[in-house]
């Protein structure tokens, strides 16, 4: 489901951002022992070669013209320190393609995120549903007016004001349900629910929104919206029903296996709620979806 594929690749993100910041310090030390490197070459290089050209190395210390060399042991050092940069030269090009990788995973994942992520509008004009058969009540749409009997009937329909805010607007969204008005409802029970997360009707609020698509012919959209009430507040007194009412949307998406997973899930977390009140449901549920 959506929510899963944007934690999964949220995720990912965050693993190779740590792996990119690793290499990036390990780069910083293999500079300061080159660094280190070459300042023993120059030293190795004024014994090997006494007054030699300035133009490889400028003398920092004048030579000792009763100094002897000893050939073999500065040219075995000379091997050895040549030996070591051609190495660090070896891993300083391995971290550098290590960062290249790094970076171009980054790239692709930030590509997929901004394909999967849909735009979030700030018109609040967008924020209203429109209903599956025609326009949106309160506003034109695109191919015609509003329709004067819907626009009557939602503003007949008014917010009770108990004092509970919560109440209130989840009761608001539930009248709009009651009344067929599902897209309204929609755009109500999800705002009921963002302005009132604490809220004990905020489950109801979730899994109203979830049946609310499903009987405005949504499956899709009606799976998302319950499985998210179960999977954030799996405490909540309507957590049992989007189970339920998620292995519906299941079999209407032709997920029957799915669906009986979802019912077995049921059963083992709310044992109580399987075999109370939800227990006619359940066999109902179980029948839809040919479960064994």
């Amino acid at each position: 489901m959506k929510p899963i594929l944007f934690s999964t690749l949220f995720a990912t993100l965050s693993a190779s951002l740590l792996v990119a910041t690793p290499v990036a310090a390990q780069n910083g030390n293999v500079d300061k022992r080159v660094d280190r490197l070459e300042q023993e070459m120059r030293a190795v290089q004024r014994k090997v070669f006494p007054g030699g050209s300035s133009r490889f190395f400028e003398p920092e210390i004048k030579p000792d013209a009763t100094s002897t060399v000893t050939p073999s042991t500065t040219t075995s050092a000379v091997s050895d320190l040549i030996a070591r940069v051609d190495t660090l030269e070896r891993s300083l090009a391995s971290l550098t393609g290590q960062v290249e990788q790094n970076d171009f995973r980054i790239k692709q994942i930030e590509d997929k995120l901004a394909a999967a992520a849909p735009p979030i509008s700030t018109d609040p004009d967008a924020l209203s549903a429109t209903p599956s058969g025609g326009p949106d009540a309160n506003t034109a749409g695109t191919t015609g007016t509003p329709d004067p009997d819907r626009v009557t009937g939602v503003a007949s329909i008014v917010m009770p004001d108990t004092g509970d805010a919560g109440e209130d607007a989840y009761i608001y969204g539930y009248r709009l349900w009651e009344a067929k008005y599902y897209p309204e409802a929609q755009t109500q029970l999800k705002k009921a629910a963002a302005d009132h997360p604490k809220h004990r009707r905020a489950s109801f609020a979730k899994n109203l929104l979830g049946r609310a698509y499903l009987d405005d012919g949504k499956p899709a959209l009606a799976s998302v919206a319950l499985y998210e009430n179960y999977q954030e507040l799996p405490r909540g007194e309507r957590a049992a029903d989007s189970l339920y009412f998620l292995s519906t949307a299941l079999v209407q998406l032709k997920k029957k296996a799915d669906a009986c997973r979802v019912l077995s899930e049921l059963q083992d977390v709310y044992p109580g709620e399987a075999d109370g009140r939800l227990s006619a449901r359940v066999a109902r549920g179980k029948a839809a979806a040919d479960c064994s």
